[in-house]
């Protein structure tokens, strides 16, 4: 199986160049502080689509033929990307979407000139019924990361990090079906193999690394709050490039990648989707390897759904030690609630909720249930809270 080579990342970068939209990487003042090493951010949230998805896409289609019809299957990312390249190229394109798929990313991708057909629980669902439908109609199948034209669009990110960071000595990517890491690896290595390329996979999206562990492309069934890279499984061209290039792919856990997406919020303004907040979180974890220089996140895009991205945060508080959930059972009696309230109020402590529970509970007749969410700093601070309680006297237990 052939590998992309320099020349073929070259020509995808001056492919796209004319479309592109410039995300320079950024250093991160607060996140080099906090991590303890130099970090860069690469900011393909702000790419147009909102994700780095439209590099692979548009490479792929500018060597099509004019008024081609394309079909690609995808949840977002990919199907916007699909949708602009075959608008700007005079193509038409049918785009099929989960049925559950997010409104913004379907108004999104309708709104580039895309026929859209909903159907199907996953985006492997998607990807079957585009294939066939291409088959049938002689259209030109686009996949989301399994063709050479994909992964060297995608690629341009490496030669880009390399241009903009002087002295790169790591660079963090996620991994889903391989396109974008194998990609972005290939360029780096190609140019300066002595960079480390991390890969990082959601621990409920693990393909990659059970797929170099046994040498084929191994299959499994995807469970993670980070949808743009819960694939099933690589394919046999994206392993074999992540297999040559990358260094390392490790795991996060989504309770990992949520806090991620909080850090990036409050210390680099940036909305960014769990998928794309997946390298921050291994580099937060202490997974990327020793501190050998500057190092390059790639944050690979931002199209997240409000309600979604609601949910996230709340997540990443949680996960973050951030959001403390007491229950207390004490006395019925006139004044307990005020006096619990007092001493919240005494040690400072933000109330978010409260709730107060007498009937339909399992306690003493005397007794009632007070369940109580308050802000605070970090885990240290909530243990801090519950040992304080505890010592005043109060039945106090911490609510996960």
């Amino acid at each position: 199986m052939s590998l992309l080579t320099l020349d073929d990342l070259v020509a995808a970068r001056n492919s796209i160049a004319d479309v592109l939209r410039a995300t320079p990487a950024v250093r991160s003042h607060s996140l080099t502080k906090r991590l303890g090493r130099e970090v860069w951010l690469k900011p393909e949230f702000r790419q147009r689509t909102g994700s780095f998805k439209i590099r692979g896409a548009y490479n792929r289609l500018s060597r099509l033929p004019v008024g081609s019809h394309v079909v690609a299957g995808s949840a977002g990312n990919h199907a916007q990307g699909v949708a602009l390249a075959a608008q700007l190229l005079g193509h038409r394109s049918t785009i099929f979407m989960p049925a559950a798929a997010s409104i913004p990313k379907l108004s999104a991708t309708r709104s580039y000139g895309a026929e859209v057909v909903l159907g199907g629980a996953t985006v492997d669902d998607c990807i079957v019924s585009a294939k066939a439908f291409a088959a049938e109609h002689d259209a030109v199948f686009v996949p989301p990361f399994d063709h050479p034209d994909i992964l060297a669009g995608q690629g341009t990110i490496g030669l880009e990090l390399l241009d903009d960071v002087a002295d790169l000595a790591t660079v963090v990517v996620a991994v889903g079906g391989g396109g974008l890491c194998g990609g972005v690896a290939a360029a780096v290595k190609l140019k300066r193999p002595d960079v480390a390329v991390i890969g990082v996979s959601a621990v409920g999206a693990s393909s990659m690394v059970g797929s170099l562990t046994d040498g084929h492309p191994v299959t499994v069934e995807p469970a993670t709050i980070a949808d743009g890279i819960a694939l099933r499984a690589p394919t046999e061209l994206t392993l074999a490039h992540v297999a040559a290039f990358v260094d390392d792919v490790v795991t996060v856990s989504d309770d990992e990648i949520t806090g991620a997406m909080l850090l990036l919020l409050e210390r680099a303004k940036a909305v960014v989707e769990p998928a794309g907040a997946a390298p921050l979180a291994a580099a937060v974890a202490g997974r990327i390897g020793p501190d050998h220089g500057p190092t390059a996140l790639v944050l690979g895009g931002g199209n997240v759904d409000p309600l979604l991205l609601a949910r996230c945060i709340e997540h990443g508080l949680g996960a973050t030690g951030r959001y403390l959930r007491l229950r207390f059972v004490t006395t019925d009696r006139p004044g307990s609630l005020a006096a619990l309230t007092t001493e919240l109020a005494e040690m400072g402590l933000n109330v978010l909720e409260v709730a107060h529970h007498r009937s339909g509970m399992r306690l003493p007749v005397n007794a009632v249930e007070i369940l109580v969410v308050v802000e605070t700093r970090d885990h240290d601070h909530r243990h801090e809270v519950l040992a304080s309680f505890r010592a005043k006297g109060y039945e106090v237990d911490i609510v996960e």
